[in-house]
């Protein structure tokens, strides 16, 4: 039957014979996660093909390696040291607003 895993297509073999060759079913290769384009640097490969790959071909070289995008990831960086960052200015406000709310009872008991 004509289904989508049982395609073929002619041959002619060097002895001049026509034959059938099974085609394989075309392979989308990984995509990331976050924005759903295709990664670059790692292959298109239908997943049996990928257990026979060393894992270094598998992934590419960085944190969120075969699943991000190298721009998905630089955001993903970006947004959590701009979360910490916050964090601590926040926190350094906190403690100048309680260093002037000790200072200024002082101040006012004194001209009682």
């Amino acid at each position: 039957y004509n289904t989508k895993s049982n395609k073929t297509r002619l041959l002619r073999t060097p002895g001049g014979r026509l034959t059938s060759l099974v085609v394989k079913k075309k392979a989308k290769g990984p995509a990331c996660g976050d924005c759903g384009k295709r990664i670059i640097g790692v292959p298109a490969l239908r997943p049996q093909e990928y257990r026979r790959l060393k894992k270094r071909e598998r992934h590419v070289n960085r944190a969120y390696g075969g699943s991000r995008c190298a721009k998905c990831v630089r955001t993903r960086v970006m947004r959590a040291f701009l979360i910490e960052e916050q964090k601590c200015v926040k926190q350094v406000l906190a403690e100048k607003s309680s260093m002037s709310k000790e200072d200024a009872p002082k101040k006012s008991k004194k001209k009682n």
